[in-house]
C-alpha cells in the first residue's frame, strides 16, 4: 500500500511539472505587466531607480550613466533555464540595435553558484556578443534590490529620458522583445 501511494505521488508530481513547463510560455505572455498597465495614467512619467553594477573589467557603472538612449535591462543567471532560452533573442536584438539602444544584461552574480569567471566562460562558449554586467557592486545585489527582482528573467524597458516605459517578467520571444524595443526607440506606430 505504501509503494502505491508513493507511485501516485510521483506520477502527480511529474504531471504537474510537465504541465508547468508546457504552460510557462503561454502564461508569461498572457500575464505580462503590460496587461496590468491600465492603472497608469496617460502621460504619467515613472522614473527609474538608479543602481550600480560592474562591467566586464569590474568597473562600477550606474544605470543613469546610460540615460540619453533607450535602455533594455535584463536580469538573468546561467542556472535559470527560461533566462538561457531568451538569450539568443537578446543577442540578435543587440546585433540589430546596439547603435541605438543600450543593453544591460545584468547577471545576478552571487559568487557561489554564479561567479564572474563562470559567467564569462558561459558567454564565451555560447558566442554571445551583448555586454554583460554583474550585480555585485558593493557586495550586494544593488540592481536586483532596486527593482525588487524576485523572479528571473525580468526585463526593464527604459525611455531615453530615463523614465520606465514598462517591464516584463518571464522569458521573452524575439518578436515580443523587438516590439518593446520599437516602442522605446519610437519606431512603433
Amino acid at each position: 500500500m505504501k509503494n502505491k501511494t508513493w507511485v501516485i505521488i510521483a506520477v502527480v508530481f511529474v504531471a504537474v511539472m510537465v504541465l508547468a513547463v508546457a504552460l510557462y510560455p503561454t502564461l508569461s505572455e498572457r500575464y505580462s505587466p503590460e496587461s496590468f498597465s491600465e492603472n497608469t495614467k496617460e502621460n504619467e512619467v515613472v522614473l527609474t531607480k538608479d543602481f550600480t553594477v560592474c562591467d566586464s573589467e569590474m568597473n562600477e557603472v550606474r544605470l543613469s550613466d546610460f540615460f540619453g538612449k533607450p535602455i533594455v535591462v535584463n536580469f538573468w543567471a546561467t542556472w535559470c533555464y527560461p533566462c538561457k532560452s531568451e538569450l539568443p533573442a537578446f543577442n540578435n536584438a543587440y546585433a540589430k540595435y546596439k547603435d541605438d539602444v543600450v543593453f544591460l544584461m545584468v547577471n545576478l552574480t552571487d559568487n557561489e553558484q554564479e561567479t564572474v569567471t563562470s559567467v564569462k566562460k558561459f558567454i564565451d562558449e555560447s558566442g554571445y556578443d551583448f555586454p554583460v554586467y554583474y550585480d555585485i557592486a558593493f557586495d550586494a545585489s544593488d540592481a536586483a534590490d532596486a527593482y525588487d527582482v524576485r523572479s528571473i528573467p525580468e526585463t526593464l524597458f527604459i525611455n531615453a529620458d530615463g523614465s520606465l516605459y514598462d517591464f516584463r517578467i518571464g522569458a521573452l520571444s524575439e518578436e515580443v522583445l523587438e516590439s518593446y524595443i520599437k516602442k522605446i526607440t519610437g519606431e512603433a506606430k
